[in-house]
């Protein structure tokens, strides 16, 4: 089973137990490398090791190491504690990677004392405060590096009930805000839910999929309540939250890992049924890790079924579709038109890029 989320260091532990690999580094070092580039005298306020330090060390820029955390895995207080340290420092902009769990304890810990910026890195990441990738969040740095005009707005930070979210329900709330870069190409927006109008598309989207799906075939049934719709037509049960495997009208396996799909998919040929979330227009990256880059790539382009209502694609106002695999070369590779089942026999083409400036 997916564990949809690392908040609580039992969690944690059972997620590294499982093989995962820790993306919040990798992730920074991504975004610092695009201020490395542009060659813009700045210095690097930090947390010592793998919360900040090791990672803008590793991208080539110069720090001071203003605390160190403690043994172990790193926990909530530590982010409050770093976060606390760096603004009474003098830090102009606060850099974290994470999750909903990141943002919510750095609201805690320093409100909106200074602009904050997220680079997205967890399982769930419904708050207004992360850019779309991390090279959007390195271009939001190299702008204020260089003293262009950059606005700031509050950015919305939800707090999701993770024990809820593991078992299917999502229950988010406003928790608070912080002060965030105002860039909406870059920034990702709040995920927002799908009006009841939009129910009656959405079943003659399903229903032409239904039945245009092939015999033979694996299909990957991604994460959302309009996947959950196709799987109630198909009579079969469904994880909200996670990803199903059905072939020829029967469920293989529910709630598999990247590992696992790998394995079930094999050389036999396989599509992957996504959706789009509301608001954000994420199509790979939030929520859905387990179509890892291994998986993507083995499915390919044309190995992607996406349902999206005429209404949900609407809400974008002309937004694109945005990937963040945690591969760039992946993402560049599946930006461009990609046709999307909006209806019955009602298939429109939509961008996919990186973020909404491309």
């Amino acid at each position: 089973m997916a564990l949809k989320g690392s908040d609580g260091e039992q969690i944690m532990r059972e997620a590294l137990a499982r093989g995962a690999v820790p993306q919040a580094g990798p992730r920074t070092q991504r975004a610092l490398a695009l201020l490395a580039e542009a060659g813009v005298p700045v210095l690097l306020r930090v947390w010592g090791g793998d919360m900040g330090a090791d990672w803008a060390q590793a991208a080539g820029l110069p720090v001071e190491v203003i605390g160190q955390p403690g043994a172990g895995l790193t926990s909530a207080e530590d982010t409050r504690t770093a976060a606390a340290a760096l603004v009474a420092a003098g830090i102009d902009v606060l850099l974290f990677a994470g999750g909903d769990g990141t943002a919510r304890d750095v609201l805690d810990s320093v409100g909106a004392a200074v602009p904050a910026l997220g680079i997205p890195a967890g399982c769930k990441m419904h708050s207004a405060v992360y850019a779309v990738n991390p090279e959007a969040a390195g271009r939001l740095l190299v702008a204020l590096a260089r003293g262009e005009l950059v606005n700031v707005m509050e950015g919305e930070v939800r707090d999701i009930d993770e024990v809820a979210f593991r078992n299917g329900q999502v229950r988010a709330r406003y928790y608070g805000s912080l002060s965030v870069p105002a860039d909406a190409r870059l920034l990702q927006q709040v995920k927002c839910g799908a009006p009841e109008q939009e129910d009656l598309q959405v079943g003659e989207a399903c229903a032409w999929l239904a039945e245009r799906m092939a015999p033979g075939v694996t299909y990957l049934m991604g994460s959302g309540s309009t996947v959950a719709a196709l799987m109630e037509q198909l009579g079969l049960p469904n994880t909200l939250l996670g990803v199903d495997l059905v072939r020829d009208g029967a469920l293989l396996a529910a709630d598999v890992t990247a590992d696992q799909i790998l394995e079930f998919m094999g050389d036999a040929p396989a599509r992957a049924v996504l959706t789009v979330i509301g608001g954000q227009g994420h199509l790979f990256g939030r929520g859905n890790q387990q179509l890892s880059p291994a998986v993507i790539r083995r499915l390919g382009r044309d190995g992607l079924h996406i349902l999206a209502t005429r209404i949900k694609l609407a809400s974008l106002d002309g937004r694109p579709l945005l990937v963040d695999t945690g591969d760039a070369a992946l993402d560049r590779d599946l930006c461009g038109l990609l046709p999307v089942i909006a209806g019955y026999e009602d298939e429109v083409l939509y961008r996919v890029a990186t973020d909404a400036s491309e």
